[in-house]
């Protein structure tokens, strides 16, 4: 039997009862639930009865997120402060498998977003595998999944009024050495969208710009400096390419484009890339997002973009993610001073496309090597000079795709770096130790065997 505490992210209170213990049967035990809870009892994959031994309960003096576990011999009780609380509390009761150690568990997120990314544009997924993404993402209560959906290699959300965004920049030869190529309908996109509201996940759709648009450009010459065709790109590289900032054109498409998405999109956030603009001069990338920044906030999202966005004035709502290694200038520090909220995401941390060490068979290596114990151990109030705890809205876990080319690929830089990022996110800062969480993610190992799921069997663990 596992001990109580013995799940990731760590709770943050944990109060064990060794005496007592409650046994589930499979298809023997219930669970109660009122009407708005059934939902959520369903992922624990036992049926319901109104005297079930395992009691699902809304508490309105619990946080959103915030959810109490109480084990006891009779019986087991969970209540969360809304149905999302509720069902991170389902995924702590699944984690402690069949056997449930007495005792009691009071647990709340550190940050409010908790997030994975996904790059879509360089090598594509299809919904079915987005959704599986999503399933493996809330075992560990992360809530938001970015999707990097447009980059110079393709682009993969259908547009109406654009269809050869997608005919030719989605279609054969697009992504990285033309591998991975795809894009998702509206309704496909939709579908993933409700698939993950439904387990309390929002979809963060990602529209890069100014930069990372040749396949805009492949697509639609007329949208270039000069008018003339320009050649695909498979390759890896960056900053070549941007919007033209003086031309209306180009705001009429970044509108109806934001537009359509915003319309199929039900979270708060639209993400609007801003990054790694080499080519397009200051005053144009100052210029251009003068202009679209301002967007999102007609359709009643946040805006969202990388953290070259900091160096413009932005809307009250804005949202700076920083990806760096280092920071570079103040201008983040200058943005969550003004009261606009962060999300860190160093790429020697949190990039789950870094090598694990020199002999990894997949991913980069520019922000060096990332092991599991680099991605658990740091603080994200601490990493950023001027944005303490009270600017940062949470953490996330990009995966960029220039090296994958399966769902086993993405399991691989996944599995077991993830975990460690989502304690990062949810664990309180003193309540968590390295040696503790390895121990704890050595369970994982025999798990993700059984269910055949491809992970690095990283040397700093002991698994089982």
């Amino acid at each position: 039997m596992q001990r109580l505490g013995d799940v990731i992210p760590r709770p943050a209170s944990v109060r064990p009862v060794t005496a007592a213990s409650f046994t589930i049967i499979p298809g023997g035990t219930a669970v109660s639930a009122p009407p708005a809870l059934e939902g959520v009892a369903a992922h624990l994959g036992l049926p319901l009865a109104p005297d079930g031994a395992i009691t699902l309960a809304l508490d309105d003096s619990l946080a959103a997120e915030a959810y109490r576990l109480e084990i006891a011999a009779t019986g087991v009780t969970l209540a969360g402060g809304a149905p999302q609380g509720v069902f991170w509390g389902v995924q702590t009761l699944r984690q402690l498998g069949t056997v449930l150690p007495g005792g009691v568990i009071e647990d709340r997120p550190r940050y409010a977003f908790r997030g994975a990314m996904l790059d879509l544009a360089r090598h594509f997924f299809t919904a079915a595998e987005i959704k599986a993404h999503v399933d493996l993402l809330v075992q560990f209560k992360i809530n938001h999944l970015h999707l990097h959906l447009t980059d110079d290699q393709g682009w993969r959300l259908e547009i109406p009024g654009w269809p050869r965004l997608t005919e030719v920049s989605g279609g054969a030869g697009t992504g990285v050495d033309g591998a991975g190529p795809g894009f998702l309908t509206l309704a496909e996109y939709s579908d993933v969208v409700a698939y993950a509201a439904e387990r309390f996940v929002t979809i963060v759709p990602e529209i890069d710009m100014p930069g990372h648009v040749n396949a805009v450009h492949v697509a639609y010459p007329e949208l270039t400096a000069d008018g003339q065709p320009v050649a695909p790109r498979t390759d890896a590289e960056v900053g070549y390419s941007s919007l033209v900032a003086g031309r209306e054109e180009t705001y009429a498409f970044v509108e109806t484009v934001l537009k359509t998405v915003a319309a199929v999109t039900p979270g708060p956030y639209l993400h609007i890339g801003g990054d790694e603009c080499l080519s397009t001069p200051p005053e144009d990338y100052r210029t251009f997002l003068d202009r679209v920044l301002p967007i999102p906030g007609r359709f009643g999202k946040s805006v969202i973009g990388w953290h070259e966005i900091a160096t413009v004035d932005l809307p009250e709502d804005a949202i700076v993610q920083y990806w760096r290694i280092e920071p570079a200038d103040d201008a983040v520090a200058r943005a969550a001073a003004s009261g606009r909220r962060v999300i860190v995401s160093p790429a020697d941390r949190t990039y789950l496309d870094m090598k694990y060490d020199a002999d990894t068979p997949l991913g980069l290596d520019w922000a060096g090597h990332l092991s599991v114990e680099r991605a658990y151990d740091w603080d994200p109030a601490q990493r950023l000079p001027g944005v303490g705890e009270e600017a940062i809205l949470g953490v996330e876990a990009p995966l960029w795709s220039e090296t994958l080319r399966s769902v086993d690929d993405v399991r691989y830089l996944t599995l077991p770096r993830l975990p460690a990022v989502a304690e990062v996110a949810w664990s309180p800062q003193d309540g968590r130790d390295w040696q503790s969480f390895r121990e704890r993610l050595a369970a994982f190992g025999p798990r993700w065997t059984a269910g055949g799921i491809n992970f690095h069997r990283s040397p700093e663990i002991d698994w089982h």
